[in-house]
């Protein structure tokens, strides 16, 4: 066989891999490949609704998650403000009350770190909320006071809760908060923050006891808010 031959066929060769293995790799990754993100897990129980939903063209069952249903307080201007953040947006959120200078204090020290660095992204909001009845426009003021900028950085501290807040945070936030029975002026609140998606669904919680806790916190926002984003033509497709 001549060099020739054995050159045109070689080409002949090139040529048919050319054309036909992308066509073929089309046609695998259709019918066998499939897109996996990283994703946040969702807490509270879950129940099927008995329903099937079509997502990227598969069927899956429809699923009820546990959600933190909308409630109003004031902030330290007097406003009224909804919590969770309306439904283009992350909710991060977490207990205080002015009287505790220590505890609370850092809690907010934390938020305000966060907030800061989240400033330019209007889609994370962030909520300080007091458990303190008894606490004023003034009381709140006074504890903000050494904080700045809050508004550009969507960070709300309200109190004067439209429902018991002791109820909502263990029913609905699933964190512990109550009184403490040895001294009616303390209560007993969780430690951790809560981060919520754009439905009102729970996707974490993080101890800021324990290190770490608050840049893990970080990391998940950002993975949180690209699911939101690569969710949103969907959101858009079924209007």
């Amino acid at each position: 066989m001549s060099k020739r031959t054995q050159t045109g066929k070689s080409k002949i060769i090139i040529l048919a891999l050319i054309l036909l293995v992308p066509g073929f790799l089309y046609i695998a990754v259709n019918r066998l490949g499939f897109n996996e993100y990283a994703s946040l897990p969702v807490f509270g129980e879950k129940q099927l609704s008995g329903e099937m939903k079509r997502n990227w063209g598969r069927e899956y069952p429809d699923t009820i998650f546990h959600t933190a249903p909308d409630i109003h307080f004031e902030n330290a201007e007097g406003a009224k403000v909804g919590f969770p953040a309306p439904d283009t947006c992350i909710s991060v959120a977490h207990l205080f009350y002015t009287r505790d200078a220590a505890f609370s204090r850092l809690m907010l020290d934390h938020v305000d770190m966060l907030a800061t660095r989240f400033q330019g992204n209007a889609m994370i909001n962030f909520f300080s909320i007091s458990v303190d009845s008894m606490e004023t426009q003034a009381d709140v003021k006074a504890f903000i006071n050494p904080y700045r900028n809050m508004a550009q950085k969507h960070w709300h501290v309200l109190y004067n809760p439209s429902v018991d807040i002791f109820t909502y945070a263990r029913e609905r936030l699933l964190i512990d908060a109550m009184p403490d029975p040895a001294d009616s002026t303390r209560f007993l609140i969780s430690n951790q923050l809560v981060l919520l998606d754009s439905k009102s669904r729970i996707r974490g919680f993080y101890d800021i006891s324990v290190k770490g806790e608050v840049d893990r916190l970080e990391d998940e926002i950002k993975l949180l808010a690209v699911e939101e984003i690569r969710n949103k033509p969907l959101k858009v497709e079924k209007k």
